[in-house]
């Protein structure tokens, strides 16, 4: 089957629109559907140059992880794509329905395909990995990204009692609808102490930063904490910030503080398909909400390129809707 994709023929060189040979449907699992929108999240783009961890190096390769499309049946659904086969940024692709989630009429395809993947991490973690009880407390770490702004909606929409968003934008914290906020700044000594503020009493840390901030931000908390043989879950959700962290000793010893990640591996595949049901209804009945670009797919190599515009995630599509 040949189709027009964004074709990833080398990790230097963003995607380029051209035809691609597509697998043939090859079980009864596996279905064609119309791609109407897919998401140009950041994990998409760490897959097609070739540094995301789940990588197989192997080229050409068609880059996307997540869409809406539509079946020959004529059904609109949501779809994650499959790791075995070519991704969704193409005018049609090949699913594994087991994957797949019916959109009702109406929905709003753009807003599903853009917020699926990045409300899914806060998602899965605070219902698969540490499941949040009623009224706990949940900071996060790199609230003005993307992710981090929908992780405040779906802590609140899953119970939080209260949610303090940390990030480095100070201008956007305030908008975010915590419940506090923090500016992580150059000044250590002051972001300490904001931290222990305003966080240090926290149940959960849902961490899309890693790197320097998660380790300047450990000690202040911990330091901080009334009892510190109250646990404190610390999910490591994303690294933008950094690979790795200089981790004391005594951090671990002195407090009880859980580490733990939250991807691909550390959640099973049928974990993460179980949930997309509730998901989907969440974000289709507006509770959960993001800002969208829309650009065509024949665009993709300009596109690329250009930089994200804070709090919005582009959508690729076809032809492009409003």
């Amino acid at each position: 089957m040949q189709t027009c994709a964004a074709v990833v023929s080398s990790f230097d060189h963003p995607p380029r629109y051209e035809a691609f040979d597509f697998p043939a449907p090859a079980d009864p699992d596996q279905a064609v559907v119309d791609v109407l929108a897919t998401g140009l999240h950041p994990r998409v783009r760490s897959g097609a140059s070739g540094r995301h961890y789940s990588s197989t190096g192997r080229l050409p390769m068609v880059p996307g992880i997540d869409g809406v499309g539509r079946t020959t049946e004529g059904r609109v659904v949501y779809f994650v794509a499959d790791d075995d086969l070519p991704g969704s940024m193409a005018e049609q692709t090949v699913v594994d329905t087991r994957r797949t989630v019916p959109l009702p009429d109406g929905t709003d395809v753009v807003q599903v395909a853009a917020a699926m993947n990045p409300a899914m991490s806060a998602w899965v973690a605070l219902r698969r990995r540490v499941p949040i009880r009623p009224g706990q407390s949940v900071l996060v770490l790199g609230a003005t990204g993307n992710a981090g702004r929908m992780a405040i909606q779906v802590a609140r929409l899953l119970g939080a009692g209260r949610v303090v968003g940390a990030g480095r934008n100070a201008e956007v914290l305030a908008g975010l609808g915590a419940d506090a906020t923090v500016a992580l700044t150059d000044d250590a000594g002051a972001t300490a102490a904001a931290l222990a503020e305003q966080a240090a009493e926290v149940d959960l840390v849902l961490d899309y930063l890693w790197g320097a901030p998660a380790a300047a931000a450990m000690v202040p908390l911990l330091r901080a904490r009334s009892d510190r043989s109250r646990a404190l879950d610390w999910i490591q959700i994303g690294s933008v910030a950094g690979p790795t962290i200089e981790l004391p000793s005594v951090v671990l010893r002195s407090a009880n503080l859980r580490i733990q990640g939250n991807g691909q591996g550390a959640v099973s595949t049928r974990a993460y398909v179980e949930e997309l049901p509730a998901l989907v209804e969440e974000i289709g009945s507006g509770r959960i909400a993001i800002a969208t670009r829309t650009e065509r797919l024949a665009d993709v190599e300009r596109v690329w390129t250009e930089p994200d515009e804070p709090g919005v995630r582009t959508v690729l599509t076809p032809d492009v809707r409003s």
